[in-house]
């Protein structure tokens, strides 16, 4: 009698931790990435990549489930398929969507679900590797389960959703590498919310569609969003935008969260994607938190793959329009004087003395919900227009930029020789720098520069960024120095804001004064700051430095930021 063999692959146990645990525990780093290995090698529509290093010295892993087993994403768009690409996990204490992404893919791979042949998911396991080490059951205080998870700080204590522009981490530079190699339509960065008690399981933050603009922020907003809610109604869930409230409660109504260009949603705007953050709420059971998280990327999956020839189309339009777009907003502010209104389910709150100090406290009773209108503030005003150059110019010496700019396969070009180019240039007028550190900076905020025209003479390998491309949304927000996440924001270029020359001042008493009587123009201007500024007239100090600063012995460096126009011919 012949023995039957059972197969090692066909035998294999997909139950996930989450699940053998009755949804009390959540998968660790090595038991996910454990996981898909297994789906890689016993589903041939399932592809794991390793993508690139992160600051935890573990790569980042890619997991692709494509039904027609191919993987590369240019074949991929080719073919007309809609791409999700999905990020769990940048705070590990938010777990939700690790495990629902886990039994996500494991069900479409074993059919109880159904993938549409137009839609390809692109899924990254689990972003902050060093976070998810860093396992305790005592992060996030607040939360209602899973039993243990990771901490919020990455394995440099980075709080990776505040990254994306100014790429300290490794994870960051490796995420732009798979963003930029997938180019997704959508986008879903998995959270769970802190905040307010409310009855709702599932808020979403969407980009927001006045900063999204044109045809893409009209199809977001009309269409896009109340899709995704309507799908989720028919899963019985009661979506609301991610709860943003004034003052101590949400009875009031909220506004719009502002994803600047930091966050993962407002970094994919630039490059005209799609973006949601997910954000279940903190209080709910983790068995219901993962359940909602599992139905809204259902729910994306079929709005993406109904909607799929729009959503190609808006893209396509948008990265051809902000080719050749003239103006651009580094600004985006509410507008408190319109408003819309939202079904919003919450729960009476009142205050009692706190037993921890005696004093008043805020609490929640959830035996009295309730359901009513609330005001929410969803549309905001651009400011701070910039008109686009015909191209920057960045001198190659500025290296770390540059390799940024790199990674987010910016055009660039290498000057072939040294040449002299007429270019604008901007210098630094004024700005406030914060008085204590953000996330390993000290950000400049309040910027004024001045601009002017001269002809600088740049060497041979100095880059050249035409601006006439897709990027070019992502570049005006990086390199204007006005904008809020601009790279001299993030301190990029603070070794200009210190001179490295000097003089003497009883060497250079005697320089200054053969200069200002051969330019009488520079004392009738010293003339004319002394009549305003009677801090300046009394200080002989202050008026030799003007005379060093106004003289062809200045320092041409100091302040001259070294990003520099090309107008439009």
């Amino acid at each position: 009698m012949a023995i039957l063999w059972a197969s090692p692959l066909l035998a294999q146990d997909f139950t996930t931790r989450f699940e053998r645990s009755q949804g009390k525990e959540t998968a660790t780093y090595a038991e996910c990435i454990a996981y898909y290995k297994k789906l890689d090698q016993r589903y041939p529509q399932i592809s794991m990549l390793e993508i690139g290093n992160t600051d935890a010295g573990y790569p980042l892993h890619l997991v692709i489930y494509s039904g027609d087993k191919d993987f590369n994403f240019v074949s991929l768009h080719k073919k007309n398929k809609r791409i999700i690409l999905i990020n769990n996990g940048i705070h590990p204490g938010e777990p939700d969507g690790v495990d629902a992404s886990m039994m996500l893919l494991r069900d479409l791979a074993q059919g109880k679900k159904q993938l549409p042949a137009n839609v390809v998911l692109a899924v990254i396991p689990l972003y902050n590797i060093g976070g998810s080490l860093n396992r305790s059951e005592y992060f996030r205080v607040d939360q209602n389960g899973p039993d243990a998870f990771g901490s919020r700080g990455n394995a440099r204590n980075l709080d990776l959703n505040r990254d994306f522009i100014k790429t300290d981490s490794r994870n960051s530079f490796t995420f732009q590498s798979i963003y930029q190699l997938t180019d997704p339509d959508v986008f879903i960065d998995n959270h769970v919310s802190n905040g307010a008690d409310y009855q709702h399981i599932m808020t979403l933050l969407c980009t927001e569609y006045n900063k999204l603009g044109g045809s893409m922020g009209e199809f977001m907003h009309n269409t896009f969003t109340p899709g995704l809610y309507q799908l989720m109604k028919e899963k019985g869930y009661d979506l609301v935008p991610y709860v943003n409230h004034f003052g101590e409660t949400p009875e009031n109504g909220w506004m719009t969260f502002a994803d600047v260009p930091r966050f993962s949603s407002g970094y994919t705007t630039l490059f005209s994607t799609f973006g949601f953050v997910p954000e279940t709420h903190m209080l709910k059971p983790y068995p219901q938190r993962v359940a909602a998280t599992y139905a809204l990327m259902e729910s994306f999956i079929s709005f993406v793959s109904t909607h799929s020839e729009e959503i190609k189309a808006l893209r396509e339009k948008t990265k051809e329009s902000v080719k050749t777009q003239k103006e651009f907003a580094l600004e985006w502010n509410v507008d408190t004087t319109r408003f819309s209104y939202i079904n919003f389910k919450g729960y009476e709150a009142g205050h009692k003395p706190s037993e921890v100090s005696g004093l008043p406290r805020l609490y929640y009773d959830r035996s009295r919900p309730f359901e009513k209108q609330v005001k929410f503030y969803d549309y905001m005003t651009a400011g701070n227009f910039v008109q686009k150059p015909a191209a920057y110019i960045i001198p190659q010496g500025w290296w770390n930029v540059l390799n940024i700019l790199k990674n987010n396969k910016v055009l660039m070009q290498p000057l072939a020789h040294d040449t002299t180019i007429a270019v604008e240039v901007y210098h630094i007028a004024d700005f406030k720098t914060a008085l204590r550190p953000f996330e390993g900076h000290y950000l400049h905020n309040h910027v004024k520069v001045t601009s002017t025209r001269d002809s600088i003479h740049f060497r041979k390998g100095d880059l050249y960024i035409p601006m006439n491309q897709s990027a070019n949304r992502y570049l005006v927000e990086t390199l204007e120095p006005t904008a809020g996440d601009s790279f001299f924001a993030w301190n990029f270029f603070d070794a200009i804001l210190t001179p490295k020359e000097g003089y003497s001042a009883y060497v250079f008493e005697d320089t200054a004064a053969a200069y200002v009587s051969r330019h009488p123009e520079l004392r009738a201007l010293m003339d004319e700051k002394k009549k305003s500024d009677s801090t300046f007239a009394g200080s002989a100090d202050a008026q030799l430095h003007f005379v060093y600063e106004h003289s062809i012995y200045g320092e041409p460096g100091y302040l001259r930021y070294p990003v520099f126009r090309v107008s439009n011919m």
